[in-house]
């Protein structure tokens, strides 16, 4: 599964209970269809003690979300936007974004 968000893209949350906070992609990961956002969905793993840990505890980490709830900021607009994908004169493929026509890839 192609995913629209790239790791180091900013996007906002569409729908649950970080609806509406935007954040910055750590971690994509396209055959799950998922992608990990420094800030949200954060949830807290008890770890317990061990050589590595010896103290143990309860530790936040952020989880995946699906990337059906993700949507790319646009840096130029910075306004949640949907991308189109264009073709460069050398090949490569670029997103564009579709408010303000600014392209997303350098």
């Amino acid at each position: 599964m192609s995913t629209h968000v790239k790791k180091g893209d900013t996007v906002v949350i569409l729908t649950g209970k970080d609806r509406g906070k935007s954040g910055e992609v750590i971690r994509v990961f396209p055959k799950k269809g998922d992608a990990i956002v420094k800030g949200i969905n954060v949830v807290t793993r008890h770890l317990k003690p061990s050589m590595v840990n010896p103290q143990g505890g309860r530790i936040q980490k952020e989880a995946p979300i699906d990337v059906s709830k993700l949507m790319v900021q646009c840096p130029s607009c910075q306004k949640p936007a949907r991308m189109s994908h264009v073709r460069s004169m050398d090949g490569r493929g670029l997103r564009v974004c579709k408010k303000c026509h600014e392209q997303l890839d350098k």
